[in-house]
């Protein structure tokens, strides 16, 4: 990938995380970046908690459910 290449996906990037910030470009890359690490957590977290929702989807037994119920009672 070429480096005028780089730079406009960088840019198209930055853009697409928010409002440009900053004195100047370093400044506003900068910010962009720190934007870029929050985005890959949010996504990170998220994928987890979708994981554990399939993982765990059909996890429930009716028998036991009603066992335990009996138990109480």
């Amino acid at each position: 990938m070429g480096k005028k290449r780089r730079k406009t996906i960088w840019r198209l990037w930055a853009k697409a995380l928010g409002e440009k910030s900053g004195k100047n470009d370093r400044e506003a890359d900068t910010i962009a970046w720190i934007r870029t690490l929050i985005f890959i957590s949010y996504l990170v977290t998220n994928v987890a908690i979708v994981a554990n929702a399939v993982r765990h989807w059909n996890d429930n037994n009716q028998q036991s459910y009603i066992m335990k119920l009996y138990k109480v009672l």
